[in-house]
């Protein structure tokens, strides 16, 4: 079984070759970081034209690369959502076209569960059941994991998500897009402490998360007070900490409710190394073990959106077949799109 998959959910296209015998063949990833930081943030029509640009010739590239050829494959998948609508539909309808054009399957997949399943491509893999924190640009979950579309929402935030923390509070800081690695990179040089933030529902005593009030915290020291290059840093890493603290121990939390000792993080803010750092002393002194992607598949990316479909068509679930009937050749994206409604339906 050898599946194509494309992702277009957002600012990055992604393709990528994943062989259910010989693994991830190649994944080849274009970011538009560049294009969106003149305006600070995505501009879904930008994001939805450079799509369209770029993901053909990432294909083919891909196809040169890997030495296959398009009739070698067994079926195509795609980000059907959440995302950009128009983002989407890009990915959406260059599937579509290939498998019908191909005579195969085409298969809609589920962004967070791309990212949630994405651990078991490396080595290690974690066995199922187990815990996951879902932590990207737009979401903050806690997901209990029993097996392939076997999902239980355990909590999420209620407002803000922890990415959404990292770029906001980035960007009271005057840090560049995207906010996130530019704050990792400023707290790098600076020290947690000098300046005091909440950790907001740190002893809630549930697994629901809130960050909306820790970037107010942030924005009323910027307006109170002047600050050097060291008290900006300091901040930054008061910030990072600050947010990580509370993923952690709301993560163990649902450890310990579980009565599991398998964590997977994943998504764009599990790159945060000093996040890792602290999900690793955390298991070491609680004798979990923690599983993460490796650092390029943390963002959107292809590898793990042909890596869900594999595992989807091992189940035989969510599969639409192009050979019969053709029919009219409809599809549909979803940029709203709750993955325990996803789970359920499967």
């Amino acid at each position: 079984m050898r599946v194509l998959g494309i992702e277009t959910s957002c600012d990055e296209t992604g393709v990528a070759l994943y062989d259910d015998d010989r693994g991830l063949l190649g994944h080849v990833l274009h970011t538009q970081a560049q294009l969106h930081a003149d305006y600070g943030g995505v501009v879904p029509e930008l994001a939805s034209r450079d799509h369209i640009r770029r993901l053909l010739p990432l294909t083919r590239g891909l196809l040169e690369q890997t030495g296959c050829r398009l009739e070698q494959l067994t079926a195509i998948a795609y980000t059907e959502g959440p995302g950009l609508a128009g983002a989407l539909l890009v990915g959406a309808a260059t599937a579509h076209g290939l498998a019908h054009a191909l005579g195969i399957p085409v298969i809609g997949v589920h962004h967070l569960e791309a990212h949630l399943l994405s651990p078991l491509l490396s080595r290690p893999a974690p066995d199922f059941p187990f815990v996951a924190l879902l932590v990207s640009g737009g979401h903050t979950q806690l997901m209990r994991v029993a097996g392939v579309g076997q999902y239980e929402l355990l909590g999420e935030t209620l407002d803000d998500a922890a990415g959404e923390a990292f770029d906001k509070t980035a960007k009271l800081l005057g840090l560049g897009y995207p906010g996130g690695p530019a704050l990792a990179r400023l707290a790098a040089s600076g020290t947690a402490g000098r300046f005091k933030l909440p950790r907001p529902m740190m002893a809630s005593g549930d697994l629901e998360f809130s960050f909306s009030g820790l970037k107010t915290a942030v924005l009323t020291i910027i307006r109170h007070r002047v600050l050097d290059a060291a008290a900006r840093a300091d901040l930054a890493a008061e910030i990072e900490a600050a947010i990580a603290e509370v993923l952690v121990a709301k993560a163990f939390a649902a450890l310990q409710r579980t009565g599991l000792g398998r964590l997977v993080v994943a998504g764009g803010v599990g790159a945060n190394l000093t996040l890792r750092a602290r999900f690793n002393v955390g298991a070491r002194a609680r004798g979990a073990q923690v599983f993460y992607p490796e650092l390029d598949l943390c963002t959107d990316n292809g590898a793990m959106i042909a890596f869900a479909a594999a595992l989807r068509m091992q189940h035989k679930s969510r599969i639409t077949n192009h050979e019969s009937p053709r029919g009219s050749g409809g599809f549909t994206v979803r940029p709203r799109w709750d993955l325990a409604t996803q789970a359920a339906a499967s």
